[in-house]
């Protein structure tokens, strides 16, 4: 897939990454967001900041009280590794955004937190990192095309990337943008056209 030439995640509450910054137009205007593992809230400010009201799940309430006054972020302090999903099972959002964290067994509930035609972004260290720098523990990288595993047969990959990049410090990277395509019918099929995602430049 031709995708952007974009920067590894970093940590902290500085610029949104180019990666989720590249693909936010793919969101349903107005619609809600969900950033997961959000720490300070670079992606729930930027979305909020594009008309998006965004919940910010993080475990740490520090990091999350700095979007207090943020009047379109809804933020949960939990524990997403060792504690119940704080959210309502039949809760549904325009986007689903992770950067920076990897807990495998969340993978199945972020797939269902998608609603028809919500956008799966994801992006997070890949192995091969730990041969420059951390995270080196294998728990943390993912395995080649494990993404496109995840999400094989439930969404529909618009841009995928898994390798090495140089700039702007040393990093193997994999990240996805997906869809969870609204079902149309036999009928809707044949008389409208195919969704069409712009593949911005």
């Amino acid at each position: 897939m031709n995708t952007p030439a974009v920067s590894p995640p970093s940590h902290g509450n500085g610029e949104p990454s180019q990666w989720v910054r590249h693909w936010a137009h793919l969101v349903a205007a107005g619609g809600a967001v969900l950033d997961v593992a959000s720490g300070a809230g670079r992606h729930a400010r930027f979305f909020a900041s594009r008309g998006h009201p965004v919940t910010a799940i993080d475990r740490d309430a520090v990091a999350l009280d700095t979007m207090r006054d943020e009047p379109l972020i809804t933020t949960f302090a939990a524990d997403l590794e060792g504690a119940a999903w704080p959210l309502s099972d039949d809760a549904k959002f325009a986007a689903v955004v992770v950067t920076n964290y990897l807990h495998r067994p969340l993978f199945p509930q972020l797939l269902n937190l998608l609603a028809p035609g919500g956008v799966l972004v994801y992006e997070t260290f890949a192995q091969g990192n730990e041969s420059i720098g951390k995270p080196s523990n294998p728990a943390f990288l993912l395995a080649p095309g494990e993404l496109l595993d995840v999400v094989r047969g439930r969404l529909r990959v618009v841009a995928f990337q898994d390798g090495f990049l140089a700039q702007p410090r040393p990093a193997y990277v994999q990240r996805i943008c997906a869809i969870l395509e609204a079902e149309r019918s036999v009928d809707t099929a044949q008389a409208a056209p195919p969704p069409c995602y712009e593949l911005a430049g």
